[in-house]
Formats: structure tokens, C-alpha cells, sequence
């Protein structure tokens, strides 16, 4: 089990850091764009590929954020909850959020195979195949599935999920929960 927690983490962090190079390669070609004009030049294609890397970014950094514990959560009403209710809220959640994201991957996985067998391109002076912009965003959120499953099945054991707040805990065991 340790084996698979590892691996599941290297994954995560495998999409932060390719998060975070879609992120230095939007801001690589906008300040191309911008030295471009500069000399009377177009870069192709710029603000079509910045945006396709704000989306890939957006949906890789989607499970690396979710175990860190940065998406928006509402904490306030949970901490207001005993410690068992508190849990099947956390399990509620999680396998609702596990189905929908689910579902979602799974939607886009079919996306990426019909836009590769169409072999549809993008508008733009530069034609981009479809499906390479397309495969982060179903990528990120088949990770995120795992993400959310693995979370799922840690709570269902009776762990606190990693985004849980140390404080809760903390106050659940003064309260004798």
C-alpha cells in the first residue's frame, strides 16, 4: 500500500510540474509575441496555443491542488459536525466528486480519440491538431479521478483525508471523538 501511495504521489507531482511548464511556456510566448511586434513579426498562433496551455495547466494542477488542499472547501459547516457525521460527509463528497470527475475523464478520453481519428485542427494560421491540446485536459482529469478514488477508499478506512484540517483533528480529540 505504501508502494502505491508513493507512486500515486510521484503522479501528482509529475502534474504540478507539468502545470507549472505549461505555465513558463504561456509566459515564453507571450513575451515572444511581444518582442515580435517589436520587429513587425507575428508569432502564429499565440494567443490560441497560450490559451490551450492555460487549460492544460488548469486541469493538470487539478489532483497536485486537491491533495495539497487547495481547492475551495466549506470547512466552517463540517467542523460544525460530530466526528462520524463529519466522515460520511467526507465520503459522500468523495464518491459523488469521484463519479462526476469520472465521468468527465471519461467524456474527454472519447474527445481526444474522435478529434485524433477526424484528425481535426484548430482555426488559426497555425493548424493544430485537436487532440493535442485536448490530452492534458483528459489526462489532468483522469488523475484527478485517481485522485479523488484514492482519497475515497483512505476515508472509507477511517483515515483523514490529506487535505483534512489538522485543526479539526486536533479538536476532535480534545472532545474525546
Amino acid at each position: 500500500m505504501k508502494t502505491l501511495h508513493r507512486a500515486l504521489s510521484a503522479l501528482y507531482g509529475l502534474c504540478a510540474v507539468l502545470a507549472a511548464v505549461c505555465l513558463a511556456a504561456i509566459a515564453a510566448i507571450i513575451l515572444a509575441g511581444a518582442v515580435a511586434r517589436q520587429f513587425g513579426l507575428v508569432v502564429p498562433s499565440a494567443n490560441a496555443i497560450a490559451g490551450y496551455l492555460v487549460a492544460a495547466s488548469t486541469f493538470l494542477a487539478l489532483a497536485p491542488t486537491l491533495r495539497s488542499g487547495g481547492h475551495i472547501r466549506v470547512a466552517l459547516f463540517a467542523s460544525r459536525l460530530g466526528r462520524r457525521t463529519r466522515r460520511w460527509l467526507e465520503v459522500w463528497c468523495l464518491g459523488l466528486g469521484t463519479v462526476l470527475v469520472g465521468y468527465l475523464a471519461y467524456a474527454s478520453v472519447e474527445q481526444v480519440m474522435n478529434s485524433y481519428r477526424f484528425h481535426s485542427t484548430s482555426p488559426g494560421l497555425l493548424p493544430i491538431p485537436m487532440w493535442i491540446p485536448q490530452l492534458p485536459m483528459a489526462f489532468g482529469l483522469a488523475v484527478m479521478t485517481v485522485a479523488l478514488l484514492e482519497l475515497l477508499m483512505g476515508t472509507l478506512a477511517g483515515r483523514m483525508p490529506d487535505y483534512a484540517d489538522p485543526a479539526m483533528a486536533v479538536a476532535d480529540e480534545e472532545a474525546g471523538l
